[in-house]
């Protein structure tokens, strides 16, 4: 049975030489494509595609809270959007009322207020880096004030660092969701 196979044919090895080199360039080609447009960052402004964008909204913890030797922890409420057409962004920290006792727990000090303008995002993979124009009222307050803000795709374990006014935040997301990608 397999003689007859080879001979008419069918299975012949010099046949497999022609297409298979081909086959070979082709599914190495793919692969290359596949890994640039992965590890590839894509800006997402006037100069790109539209179809990118970010967005999120929750509730995180500030990392160390208030920092020192005694710190008091630090709650945000976050929401934010962008693509190429812009965006928004906003970020209301709280703080406890008093360090122990009653009115530790109760996250009802304004502690800061960033509410900005999103002038560009770029994205790489599942993070996103978002640039703006911001009004600070509290920690760092000012007009006009450029920020970075880094947020990485998911839910509650995912991380924001914000950088605004000389202050950088690292943000761990306790609610909510942050998307990355397209529309």
């Amino acid at each position: 049975m397999l003689g007859r196979l080879l001979i008419s044919g069918r299975n012949d090895p010099s046949r497999l030489g022609s297409w298979w080199p081909r086959v070979r360039l082709g599914g190495a080609l793919l692969v290359l494509a596949l890994i640039a447009s992965v590890s590839a960052p894509a800006a997402v402004g006037a100069e790109s595609n539209s179809h990118l964008q970010v967005s999120g909204a929750g509730r995180t913890i500030i990392e160390g809270g208030t920092g020192g030797s005694s710190p008091l922890p630090v709650m945000t409420v976050l929401a934010f959007h962008g693509n190429a057409q812009g965006g928004h962004f906003e970020c209301l920290a709280l703080a406890p009322a008093a360090a122990t006792g009653d009115g530790s727990g109760r996250f009802e000090v304004n502690a800061m207020y960033v509410t900005g303008t999103v002038t560009s995002v770029a994205i790489t993979g599942h993070i996103a880096v978002i640039h703006g124009i911001a009004t600070v009222t509290g920690l760092g307050a000012g007009q006009n004030l450029p920020y970075k803000a880094t947020v990485q795709a998911g839910g509650p374990g995912t991380t924001v660092t914000l950088e605004i006014s000389g202050l950088t935040f690292h943000e761990i997301l306790l609610e909510g969701r942050i998307n990355i990608g397209g529309s």
